[in-house]
C-alpha cells in the first residue's frame, strides 16, 4: 500500500459499512449509514489540525485549553453526486467549514471523466481542502478532480473515500503523489464496467433512490 493512503479500520466504520453493502439495504438506511460514517471519517481526517491555548472561566477556575486555531480553515468539495452523502455527515461535525462542489459525470463508453459544474469558495487559497465522493473506482474522475481543484491553489488537498479499487489507487497515486488518500477499505477489483467489486453497487443511485 502507497505511503499516501490511510486505511481507516475503526470497527464502528467497518459494521455500517457492511450494513451499507448489503443488498437489502434501503436507500433510507443507506442514506442515514452513510451519514454516521462520513461523521468517523471527518473525525479521523482532522486529526492533525492544529490548536491554540486559550484563557477560558469555567464554573469553578480559570484554565489554559485547547481550541482549534483560528486561522486554520477547511473547504469540503463534495464530488457530484453522490460526494453529497459524505458532505452531509461531515458538516455536522465542521460547521464552519466552506463548500465546494464538482460535478463530473464517466463517460460509459470510454470511463472518461466530464466536468459539468464546479463552484468553490472565492477564499479558497487561505484554506485546505478536504474532497469527498465514496468510490474511487478507476480513479479517472479523482484524478481529474483533484487536477481541476489545484487549480484554485488550495493550502493543501486530501481526498476522502468510502471504498477504493486497487486500481484507482494506483492511478490516484501516480497522478497526485501530494495528496493524501483516506479510505474505509479497499477492494479486490473492477468489473468490465468500471465498478468496484465486492462493492456496494452504485453509491449515487443507492443514495439517492434513483436506480
Amino acid at each position: 500500500m502507497h505511503n499516501q493512503v490511510t486505511l481507516i479500520q475503526h470497527p464502528l466504520i467497518q459494521h455500517k459499512l457492511t450494513l451499507m453493502r448489503k443488498a437489502e439495504t434501503s436507500t433510507t438506511k443507506f442514506r442515514t449509514l452513510l451519514k454516521e460514517i462520513s461523521l468517523l471519517l471527518a473525525y479521523e481526517v482532522t486529526r492533525d489540525l492544529p490548536l491554540k491555548s486559550e484563557q477560558i472561566q469555567t464554573p469553578l477556575a480559570s484554565m489554559n485549553a485547547p481550541m482549534l486555531a483560528p486561522d486554520k480553515k477547511l473547504v469540503l468539495v463534495s464530488v457530484m453526486r453522490a460526494g453529497q452523502g459524505i458532505l452531509d455527515g461531515m458538516l455536522e461535525l465542521i460547521p464552519s467549514a466552506r463548500v465546494g462542489h464538482i460535478g463530473l459525470y464517466r463517460d460509459p463508453k470510454t470511463l472518461i471523466p466530464i466536468e459539468y459544474y464546479f463552484k468553490v469558495p472565492h477564499d479558497v487559497d487561505k484554506r485546505d481542502m478536504l474532497v469527498v465522493d465514496p468510490m474511487l473506482a478507476t480513479g479517472n474522475s479523482a484524478v481529474a478532480a483533484v487536477e481541476r481543484l489545484k487549480s484554485t491553489n488550495p493550502l493543501s488537498i486530501k481526498f476522502v473515500c468510502l471504498l477504493a479499487a486497487p486500481k484507482g489507487i494506483e492511478r490516484f497515486c501516480q497522478a497526485h503523489p501530494d495528496v493524501p488518500l483516506y479510505t474505509a477499505a479497499i477492494d479486490e477489483h473492477l468489473d468490465e464496467h468500471g465498478y468496484i467489486i465486492p462493492g456496494l453497487g452504485d453509491a449515487g443511485d443507492r443514495l439517492f433512490g434513483t436506480k
